[in-house]
């Protein structure tokens, strides 16, 4: 307790530091008032008894959204048009050689059109959200206002959805350039943890009432673990050896070979992150939507295949959630882990691995250390997934079973992890202690792309 009260001591005196935190901490805070202000035409009273699924697509949103979605709020959507934006614009960079060329290239100038390109391409994506939305609000009954005009209903909640989305982006876009850590992360991360206090709460209410104080600690053990799992997941690294070609030292006939410190390549046995749990819940939802229109078949409907494909904690639904997880990590890793790139950066550099070949035998071995890694980081993004389901299944509620895995988990270590390093690395350059008594804390970003660490 002593050292953690030094520790803060020692951030707070940090007058740069101390102003970026509190600059953070407002900035957050605005953004939570804003998903209590209801959209214009909307009975809030009857919303609120009409979103009780939370086992749905859109249970899934308002936990992102920090339950603004269930509340019809002004920033219902949140940042997510902007995260899939982005998501968009990276994947053209795979893809299209113009992007290509805009990512690895131009530098800054292709960064600022890229960023440009995002921000355009999320305002045609809330448009289309925020229409859904709308309809969505609409379909269920007393919510919407009848008295008011349905096009300055359609329209005025468009605009007002689009500008909070553009709102929220640029509270994001304000922390990462004056606050700590990242701002988009840190929006996402606070829309989650807006609802673990009321979660938690219900599960112990419920757990007490039913004499399961020792199920409930036991809850909170296997939580522990998952948390503890999913960092070690998050920085793990395999470290390959690389050594750089001997210098001479000296002149003439006397000169003698002299070897360079060992650097090594670091590869994560997570590349991929949360964007594989991300794309598979993308294509869990599609039979979700295909129910609807197929709901008169009975076969396929509201009682057949579909349904069972789309019950979020039913046996099929989570196998087939796991194989895609499994599916999508190694595709990912593929497009940002380039062997042919580091292969080629060694080569520049006059360095190699010991005992392999420069060339494509550097790119072999590369290629087939990130196709061992990733199996274990697969199976294990996999597994995290599919934790809710197994907790549900185990008698936790549904709001507080999100926390044991799925895409919340991930997203609140990562985050959690960059804003520490960042606040760790200003602590020892004013010659403070770390925030831990051995080595430094690593964020997810830290041994990522073709460069060496020593």
């Amino acid at each position: 307790m002593k050292k953690l009260i030094e520790t803060i001591k020692n951030i707070w005196s940090i007058d740069e530091l101390r102003n970026k935190i509190l600059y953070t901490l407002a900035l957050l805070a605005v953004f939570r008032a804003g998903s209590f202000i209801v959209l214009p035409g909307i009975n809030a009273a009857a919303l609120s008894q009409g979103t009780k699924d939370t086992n749905s697509l859109f249970g899934l949103i308002n936990t992102y959204s920090g339950g603004a979605f269930n509340q019809a709020s002004i920033l219902a959507l949140g940042i997510m048009p902007y995260i899939t934006a982005s998501i968009i614009i990276q994947l053209l960079g795979f893809a299209v050689p113009y992007f290509q060329r805009l990512q690895q290239k131009e530098g800054e100038s292709g960064r600022r059109k890229l960023n440009q390109m995002t921000r355009i391409l999320t305002v045609f994506i809330t448009l289309v959200q925020g229409g859904g939305y709308l309809t969505y609000l609409k379909s269920m009954p007393g919510v919407v206002d009848p008295n008011m005009s349905s096009f300055v209903f359609w329209v005025s909640n468009s605009i007002i959805l689009t500008a909070g989305t553009i709102f929220a982006m640029w509270l994001g876009e304000r922390i990462t350039d004056r606050g700590i850590g990242n701002g988009t992360s840190m929006i996402i991360m606070i829309g989650i943890i807006a609802s673990l206090p009321s979660a938690f709460s219900f599960e112990l209410q419920s757990q007490l009432s039913n004499n399961g104080l020792i199920l409930f600690i036991f809850e909170l053990v296997i939580l522990f673990l998952i948390i503890i799992g999913s960092i070690l997941i998050v920085q793990g690294v395999r470290k390959i050896p690389i050594q750089f070609a001997k210098r001479m030292v000296g002149r003439g006939t006397g000169a003698m070979p002299v070897s360079t410190d060992r650097d090594y390549i670091p590869l994560k046995v997570n590349a991929a992150g949360v964007m594989p749990i991300i794309f598979a819940q993308a294509i869990t939802f599609l039979p979700l939507t295909a129910a609807q229109y197929v709901s008169g078949n009975p076969a396929l409907g509201s009682t057949g295949v579909l349904q069972t494909l789309t019950d979020p904690y039913g046996f099929w639904h989570n196998v087939m959630t796991f194989v895609l997880v499994v599916g999508f990590t190694y595709v990912y890793t593929a497009l940002i882990v380039n062997p042919q790139n580091y292969a080629e950066y060694l080569k520049r550099n006059n360095a190699f691995i010991p005992g392999i070949k420069p060339g494509e035998d550097t790119e072999e071995f590369i290629d087939n250390v990130t196709t061992r890694i990733t199996l274990p980081g697969s199976i294990f993004l996999g597994i995290v997934t599919i934790m809710p389901a197994i907790a549900v299944l185990a008698g936790v509620n549904t709001n507080f079973a999100r926390f044991f895995g799925g895409s919340s988990v991930l997203i609140l270590v990562g985050v959690v992890l960059d804003t520490l390093a960042q606040i760790e690395s200003y602590l020892l350059m004013r010659k403070y202690d770390g925030l831990v008594e051995s080595g430094r804390i690593e964020g997810r970003n830290q041994g990522i792309g073709p460069m060496i660490t020593s």
